[in-house]
């Protein structure tokens, strides 16, 4: 299946089967990974620009691999010392991109909304990299693709995630989404860092880190953002890793065969522990090599919307 829709700027209003195809595109994409081919021609005569007003390693490297990969030219824009920096606005920015024959622009922003502002001002393709407190549908996708390859599907899986729901866009994504396709999502963190009416979206909410991950299937950690201690809505890390840190102790209040993710940088110690970081059960490291194969398999969708069907590998 080839997305119809221009531009991937959320999964609030995706399909649950648009999901499954870009999983299943995803996959195959990481068969090729897996053979070494680091030059296909999936995207050849493709342009991809990645204009990230934040700072970013893991995402923007990741969508400049999987461009590279697939053959398409791609270009970073430093909004530090482009027009931006002049006082250029989004708009005019996208419109400069947009008539030099970009077919995707990935962008990252401080300001929610800011892909949907771009998206209706250009032809190219734009997708969300993360727009403030909004979303990051492609993070939430990787995470999905991880736990598909570890547990076969979502259908009843009972998933914990826990630390700043408020502030965390991954979250948001992942509880769209996940309870989408059929996962209980449970979501725990201080009661400062939880958004308020959360329930309505379909989730179980606890204060006690213990009761969110008993008899979970999945386990995800979440960044806290240190600056969030000095705005005072922590008392302190250390009461953080003590209350709602995940640790060798909580976690055999999970299955035994419990997957344990994080979206990265993990503050160790803060949110999980070395151990849990490191330990068999830890899908962190391979939530970083299916990064770059969902984000191929997005690229590739989108720039193939009005080609018919065909092979891919």
């Amino acid at each position: 299946m080839i997305l119809t829709r221009k531009d991937i700027l959320g999964l609030k209003d995706i399909k649950k089967t648009e999901i499954e195809a870009i999983l299943n595109t995803a996959e195959l994409m990481k068969y090729i990974l897996k053979q070494g081919n680091k030059k296909t021609p999936h995207l050849q005569g493709k342009s991809v620009i990645i204009l990230f007003y934040e700072n970013s390693t893991r995402t923007k490297l990741s969508f400049e691999l999987a461009g590279k990969y697939m053959g398409a030219s791609v270009a970073n824009i430093s909004v530090s010392t482009s027009s931006v920096a002049k006082g250029e606005s989004l708009i005019d920015t996208g419109r400069t991109i947009d008539v030099m024959g970009a077919d995707v622009v990935v962008i990252r922003h401080p300001i929610s909304g800011a892909p949907h502002l771009l998206a209706r001002h250009v032809k190219a393709s734009v997708i969300n990299a993360g727009d403030g407190m909004n979303e990051h549908p492609t993070q939430s996708l990787l995470d999905l693709f991880t736990i598909k390859e570890k547990k076969g599907g979502f259908e009843g899986l009972k998933v914990a995630i826990i630390g700043d729901i408020y502030h965390s866009r991954v979250a948001r994504s992942n509880i769209w989404s996940m309870v989408k396709l059929g996962c209980e999502v449970s979501v725990c963190g201080p009661n400062t860092l939880l958004p308020p009416d959360l329930e309505k979206t379909g989730v179980n909410v606890y204060n006690n880190v213990e009761d969110a991950i008993r008899g979970a299937d999945v386990v995800m950690g979440l960044r806290i953002q240190k600056e969030r201690q000095r705005s005072g809505l922590l008392p302190s890390i250390d009461e953080y890793a003590r209350y709602f840190g995940i640790n060798e102790k909580n976690i055999k209040l999970a299955k035994k065969d419990v997957l344990i993710m994080h979206p990265g940088p993990v503050n160790r110690g803060v949110e999980m522990t070395s151990i849990i970081v490191d330990e068999d059960r830890s899908a962190i490291t391979e939530q970083v090599t299916n990064g770059v194969a969902v984000r191929m398999a997005l690229l590739y969708m989108l720039t193939r919307r009005s080609v018919p069907d065909e092979s891919i590998v």
